[in-house]
């Protein structure tokens, strides 16, 4: 399937024969003239020309591997996130922003392109757009094809080469570019132990009194801040994306932000455990983390290993903060702050023990809620919503925030109407999907089912975040509650009529 914008043509016009002899003189006269005038102000219209370039927003998309909203400006005041808390500040805080799918490669794709996975699109995490909807107009190719020079630092779709020709002006970069060491240690032991290891990697965190660029994700704001300074200079609008790999897994940071926190104060999930009548096809064993060396093939973990990876997820977060933070100072001192949107985004949520459960995966709230913000040119920040938003809203509301026609293709509805008043009525509902699992999320409950390719439901959730907000009693076989399924599942079959 091929995507294509919307396109509007004029109606035809049909002359009078009778009148054409007669407009001939006109004709030529107007032709003379318009010649006469276009060659003597040419020069006049291109400098006009570059102006309007100049005055289009660029655009600075911020992307973080695996960040879920536990940070200080979303009320987590334990998290140390000082420059994402000054970003919020001048920025529209969505509070229930939700991801399509649980996983990087799926999430990203769907993203990119405002296209809603399906029972056959965008599943795992190496998904491929080119794979698997084949010329999609991707986000950053719709501003490139309308005059923006397009760049590409760190993970932005999951694989690099993915839509790479058509999407970006320039080749995309990432900080391991032509190394092996792709888990990002430091530590020479590590490093081995991660090149030998039969799971693939290392172990699952790394303390390394180091600078900031000796991570990635540091590498990633100096080619970032390099590239602002670079494109100060030009007169084409740019949009500029850096996609920052902390806090995902391993959690390495350099030990400066390991010591910001406190690990024995460092406090646990308070429902490490399954939630009452959830189905089977709900949990998973976390195999993401298993895969490191530390960390036993089954077995559950101690406390004491549960706290070190909560404080590892910490400064993984602060660590990036930080990073982020020397992008945004970049941006602030090359003047370009006042002319370029800022767009912040988590790709999925992240279980840190919540349900027994690590990592993404799973169709619960900790894996489907995630940080969204956005600061515009002309528009006041400082501002939340608690609207119900999903990450198919992304791409039609940058196209309207940079005056762009948005393709017919795209599934989602811009949100910048919120941005002036947060308030305002909204979205009815948010829909996700894990592989066989639906997810649907209104204003008060969650309900999930999974079914097969015949459309045969075999498993189901429903949670009411008003009396369980953690999700820990599904009450979806509780009789009193089918009419409430039988409307949320109806919504469902809207969005899904064909996978059913």
């Amino acid at each position: 399937m091929v995507y294509h914008e919307q396109m509007c043509f004029p109606q035809q016009i049909v002359l009078n024969p009778n009148l054409i002899m007669r407009s001939k003189l006109r004709t030529w006269t107007i032709v003379t003239l318009t010649v006469i005038f276009f060659y003597g102000c040419r020069s006049e219209a291109s400098r006009t020309e570059i102006l309007l370039e100049q005055q289009k927003p660029n655009v600075l998309f911020i992307a973080v591997d695996d960040l879920r909203p536990e940070l200080n400006f979303y009320g987590k005041s334990h998290i140390i996130s000082p420059n994402l808390d000054k970003l919020a500040g001048e920025s529209l805080v969505f509070d229930r922003a939700y991801c399509q799918v649980p996983v990087c490669g799926a999430s990203r794709a769907s993203l990119l392109t405002g296209l809603r996975p399906t029972r056959n699109r965008f599943l795992g995490y190496a998904t491929r757009v080119s794979e698997d909807a084949p010329g999609a107009l991707t986000l950053p190719q719709h501003f490139k094809d309308h005059g923006y020079h397009t760049i590409s630092n760190g993970k932005i779709f999951h694989h690099r080469d993915d839509m790479a020709e058509e999407s970006w002006s320039e080749k995309p970069w990432h900080p391991n570019e032509g190394g092996t060491n792709w888990r990002d240690y430091v530590l020479e032991e590590n490093i081995k132990i991660s090149a030998q290891s039969e799971r693939g990697n290392g172990p699952s965190y790394e303390i390394a009194d180091v600078p900031d660029e000796a991570y990635f994700d540091g590498k990633t704001a100096a080619k970032t801040i390099k590239d602002l300074k670079r494109l100060s200079q030009q007169d084409k609008p740019f949009f500029l994306a850096a996609g920052f790999l902390k806090p995902h897994l391993p959690f390495n940071a350099p030990k400066k932000y390991w010591d910001q926190y406190d690990e024995e104060t460092i406090e646990l999930a308070t429902n490490d455990y399954r939630p009452k009548n959830a189905p089977d096809a709900a949990m998973h064993n976390w195999g993401e983390l298993r895969n490191y060396t530390d960390i036993p093939r089954n077995a559950r973990l101690t406390d004491e290993k549960a706290r070190r990876l909560v404080h590892g997820y910490y400064a993984c977060v602060s660590y990036t903060d930080a990073q982020i933070g020397k992008v945004l100072q970049a941006l602030e001192n090359l003047d370009l702050a006042d002319n370029t949107i800022v767009i912040l985004w988590g790709d999925h949520g992240w279980n840190l023990r919540e349900h027994g459960l690590w990592c993404k995966h799973a169709n619960f709230e900790t894996a489907l809620r995630t940080p969204l913000m956005i600061k515009a040119p002309e528009i006041k920040g400082g501002k939340r919503t608690v609207a119900l938003t999903e990450f198919v809203d992304i791409y039609p509301s940058l196209c309207e925030l940079a005056a762009l026609p948005v393709p017919h293709h795209v599934e989602g509805v811009s949100f910048v109407p919120l941005m002036s008043n947060p308030n305002q009525s909204w979205k009815s509902e948010t829909i996700s999907k894990y592989y066989d699992g639906f997810s649907i999320k209104n204003d008060r409950y969650r309900y999930t089912e999974w079914s097969d390719s015949t459309g045969q439901v075999y498993a189901r959730m429903l949670y009411d975040h008003a009396q369980d907000s953690l999700e820990n009693i599904n009450i979806a076989e509780y009789s009193e509650n089918e009419q409430i399924i039988s409307q949320m599942r109806r919504k469902l079959l809207d969005v899904y009529a064909e996978e059913f």
